[in-house]
């Protein structure tokens, strides 16, 4: 399970968006759940791009951290189940880690979410697939413009999540 969660990370996301465009088309094995083309299945198509980093950064911090305690945990009677939340307590600021990583790929995400959203202005256009289309137009000021603005999300959101972390001089 590790190694195909592994292999995943580097899954290309027009890939995943033309799995879920054939999944999804009318004729497709959920086609009768009418996501294509919807904010719902933009959130699918980001979930399965950012669920194997998050994953595999997790479990490397777990196996590190059983590594390190796990022996400790069980001498004083936890089971595995009841060791698991103390160790997820102790490298919090790696689960903080995966979780700016999954964020991360979501908000960067183009390929994927143009496929089955389909980059419709008030509905499922984003900043990502804005960015495209201005460009496409030769609308480089605009495009050059929304990328800062969408960099500039990702500082706030990185900056919000250091700053909520920081307790008595140290993250988490």
């Amino acid at each position: 399970m590790i190694v195909v969660v592994n292999a995943f990370l580097g899954l290309p996301p027009v890939v995943v968006g033309l799995a879920l465009y054939m999944l999804l088309s009318r004729s497709g094995l959920l086609g009768g759940l009418g996501l294509l083309f919807s904010p719902g299945a933009m959130v699918l198509a980001q979930a399965l791009l950012a669920i194997p980093i998050v994953t595999a950064l997790v479990h490397s911090a777990s196996i590190e951290l059983w590594a390190e305690f796990g022996g400790a945990l069980l001498i004083d009677g936890a089971t595995r189940p009841r060791a698991l939340p103390h160790l997820l307590a102790m490298g919090r600021t790696r689960l903080v880690t995966a979780v700016l990583a999954g964020f991360g790929r979501t908000i960067s995400e183009v390929g994927a979410i143009l496929m089955v959203g389909g980059n419709i202005a008030g509905y499922t256009r984003t900043m990502t697939t804005a960015i495209v289309l201005e460009t496409s137009k030769g609308n480089l000021s605009l495009a050059l413009g929304l990328g800062f603005v969408l960099i500039g999300i990702s500082i706030v959101v990185s900056a919000t999540i250091f700053a909520l972390g920081m307790r008595g001089g140290r993250l988490w």
